[in-house]
């Protein structure tokens, strides 16, 4: 069995939404959670679905699964005070599951709404060969090195560099072995999942991502959304 792990527990300070979290907003009737989950019910490859979410969420959350017809949701696990805290928290509750060595868990952002059924695949399948397997895109933009923000220290190449998104997608008993191997305070420091797995020896294997899969972080990426709905309608 295979895993989507949605974490849905961010605030979203940057969107300026007086308080709403932004996986949570509504857009054309519907919350921006929903269309996450609805791209995971579409992929063949995911058998169920954790939600870590925040405690006072969760009877709202569980009203729009039963009104969109979520069938693949299993469960919820509790946000917790870092990313990389939340996602073991899903990684658990996922192991209480499912403890198959050949079980998969693919950790996405509840934020990246548009994420593709087709991508979420095959980076199941990438993971079940390596063992990890992340979507990347190419810098398009000179990148430069500074230390103080002031002054250009060198000039990096950017056909070695790649921005990441998600799904970060790893073998779910080798990814959660490494997670409840290391101290909190050294899981804190981690600021992306694939980051750990590489640093504990898992073999992360690059696939190009999509454009599409945007993360909602600022207020002109929610108006970038909006108008991508409309337009499909």
């Amino acid at each position: 069995m295979n895993y989507g792990i949605i974490l849905s527990g961010g605030i979203g300070t940057r969107m300026n939404l007086n308080g709403t979290p932004k996986q949570y907003v509504i857009v054309d009737r519907k919350p921006i959670l929903i269309y996450t989950l609805e791209q995971f019910e579409k992929c063949d490859r995911i058998g169920r679905v954790i939600i870590v979410a925040a405690n006072e969420w969760v009877p709202q959350i569980e009203k729009w699964i039963e009104q969109y017809h979520i069938t693949k949701f299993a469960g919820f696990a509790p946000a917790g005070e870092t990313r990389q805290r939340s996602i073991m928290n899903g990684l658990d509750a996922a192991k209480k599951y499912d403890p198959e060595d050949t079980a998969i868990a693919a950790i996405h952002d509840a934020a990246r709404p548009l994420v593709s059924p087709q991508l979420i695949s095959d980076l199941v399948d990438g993971a079940s060969e390596y063992g990890g397997c992340l979507p990347v895109l190419p810098l398009t933009d000179t990148v430069y090195q500074t230390a103080d923000g002031k002054v250009i220290d060198k000039l990096l190449n950017r056909d070695t560099l790649f921005t990441g998104q998600t799904p970060e997608v790893f073998r779910l008993n080798e990814y959660h072995r490494i997670n409840h191997s290391v101290s909190l305070n050294e899981l804190d420091s981690y600021r992306g999942a694939a980051q750990l797995a590489h640093q504990y020896g898992m073999k992360v294997h690059l696939i190009p991502g999509e454009y599409t899969n945007f993360k909602l972080t600022i207020p002109s990426d929610l108006q970038k959304f909006r108008a991508i709905c409309e337009e499909k309608k």
